[in-house]
C-alpha cells in the first residue's frame, strides 16, 4: 500500500475491478499471511475507498457475488459484513466513542506524568522496542499509513499486553495515521483485541502464529503469551437506533462529509440539490498523509456532486447554504457527527438500515442475517454489479 495512494471514485472503481479475481477461495486461503510492504498484500486492499464510501459496501458485495459463487466469495463477504457490523455497534453504543476520548486524555495524561510509561510509549511509535516485527509494523505504519489487517492484531496485542501501554492511545495512533482509518472499526477492534468487545476473549499474539503468517520474516522473542484480558466496570448501554429526519421537498443544500462521498446514490425523494458543500472533519491530530488523502476524496466526491445535480459544489464556508434546508447522508458515530450543522437533516441508506439493527450484540447476528439482507436488496431493488466507471448506484 503506497503511502500516495489516490483516492477518488474512478480509482476506487479500478482498484476494485483488479481485486475482484482475488476475492475467491484464494482470499480465504491467503488473507492472514503478511508477506510485508513490499509486496502485494494479501487483502484487497479497498478498505480506504470503502472507509469514505468512495465505494459502497453493496456494490462491492455485488460484484464480487456477480463473478464467483456466494460459496467461493463468502469469507469476503463476511468481512465487508465486518465493517458495516462495527459502524452500526458504534451507532448503538456511542458511549464507547465517548469513553474512548476519555482514555486517550487520560493515557496522554499518564505520559505527562509518568516519565517511564512515556519511555515505553515513545519507543513503542519510533519503533524501538526491540521486539522482532512489532517495530518494523511501526515503522511501516508511519511511512506508508497502512498495516496488514493481521499485523494490526499482533501490534495492538503487543502494545496492550507485553508493553502495558494504555489500548485507547494505540487506537488513537492508528487514527491519526492508517488511510483507511475509521472510528468504528478501529475502536472497536482495539476494544476486541483487548478482551472487552467479547469480553474475556482477548486476541494473544504468539510467536509461533507471527511467524508462520510472515512465512518466517518474524520470530518475536518475550511476549506476553498469557495476559489476563482487560475489564471495565460498567458495560456499555445498548440505545436504539436514531430514527432517520424527514426529507423536504423542493431546493436544498446537499452536504457532503468523508464518511459518504457518494453524492450520486443518495436517496433524497423529491429534494433538489442545488448547492453542495464538502465538510472536512479529520480525525483529530491526523497525519499529513491523511489530511492529504482526505482532501483528494473530498475534491473528487465534489466534482461529481456538481456535474450530477448541475450546481456550484465547494468546501464549506460561513453562510455557504444560505437559507436552503440542509440534507447530508447519515454520519456515523465519528469526527463527521461531532460537527453536522445544526439542524441538519440526515439521510440513512438502506444498507444501514438493513445491517445495524443485527449489529447490537456480537458479529454472529449479523452473519446469521446475511442470507435474508443480500436477499431483501435484490428483492427490492435488484443487485447490479458496478466494476466501470459510471457513477450510479448498484
Amino acid at each position: 500500500m503506497q503511502h500516495d495512494l489516490t483516492l477518488s471514485r474512478a480509482a476506487a472503481l479500478d482498484h476494485l475491478a483488479r481485486a475482484i479475481p482475488r476475492t475467491d477461495r484464494a482470499y480465504a486461503e491467503g488473507r492472514n499471511t503478511d508477506r510485508g510492504p513490499e509486496v502485494q498484500p494479501s487483502t484487497t486492499a479497498l478498505s480506504p475507498y470503502l472507509r469514505r464510501r468512495l465505494l459502497l459496501e453493496e456494490e462491492v458485495i455485488d460484484t464480487v457475488l456477480a463473478a464467483h459463487a456466494s460459496g467461493e466469495a463468502a469469507k469476503f463477504v463476511e468481512e465487508v459484513f465486518w465493517r458495516s457490523y462495527f459502524k452500526g455497534h458504534l451507532e448503538t453504543h456511542p458511549s464507547i466513542w465517548t469513553d474512548y476520548h476519555r482514555l486517550v486524555a487520560e493515557g496522554r495524561h499518564r505520559l505527562a506524568t509518568q516519565s517511564g510509561l512515556r519511555q515505553v510509549f515513545e519507543d513503542a511509535v519510533a519503533g524501538r522496542t526491540g521486539i522482532e516485527g512489532f517495530d518494523d509494523w511501526a515503522s511501516e505504519l508511519l511511512h506508508t499509513g497502512w498495516l496488514h489487517n493481521h499485523a494490526r492484531m499482533w501490534f495492538a496485542s503487543i502494545w496492550i499486553f507485553t508493553l502495558r501501554l494504555p489500548w485507547a492511545l494505540g487506537a488513537d495512533l492508528f487514527l491519526r495515521h492508517l488511510l483507511d482509518g475509521d472510528p468504528a472499526s478501529n475502536t472497536l477492534s482495539w476494544r476486541w483485541v483487548a478482551g472487552l468487545h467479547t469480553r474475556g476473549k482477548p486476541y494473544i499474539a504468539r510467536a509461533e502464529n507471527i511467524r508462520r503468517y510472515t512465512e518466517g520474516r518474524f520470530l518475536p522473542s518475550g511476549l506476553d503469551e498469557n495476559p489476563a484480558p482487560l475489564d471495565e466496570v460498567v458495560p456499555h448501554a445498548t440505545l436504539p437506533l436514531p430514527s432517520p429526519d424527514p426529507l423536504p421537498g423542493g431546493e436544498v443544500a446537499l452536504l457532503l462529509h468523508l464518511d459518504d462521498l457518494h453524492p450520486e446514490s443518495l436517496p433524497l425523494g423529491s429534494a433538489r440539490v442545488v448547492r453542495v458543500g464538502g465538510l472536512l472533519a479529520h480525525a483529530p491530530g491526523a497525519a499529513e498523509s491523511v489530511r492529504r488523502a482526505d482532501e483528494a476524496a473530498m475534491a473528487d466526491a465534489l466534482v461529481r456532486a456538481s456535474a450530477r445535480f448541475g450546481c456550484p459544489a465547494e468546501l464549506v464556508t460561513e453562510g455557504w447554504s444560505g437559507a436552503l434546508p440542509v440534507v447530508t447522508a447519515w454520519a456515523p458515530v465519528g469526527p463527521s457527527a461531532e460537527v453536522l450543522p445544526e439542524g441538519c437533516r440526515r439521510v440513512r441508506r438502506h444498507w444501514d438500515d438493513l445491517v445495524w439493527p443485527s449489529a447490537t450484540r456480537g458479529y454472529f447476528q449479523v452473519r446469521k442475517a446475511i442470507p435474508t439482507i443480500l436477499r431483501t436488496r435484490e428483492e427490492a431493488a435488484g443487485a447490479m454489479p458496478l466494476v466501470t466507471g459510471r457513477t450510479s448506484a448498484p
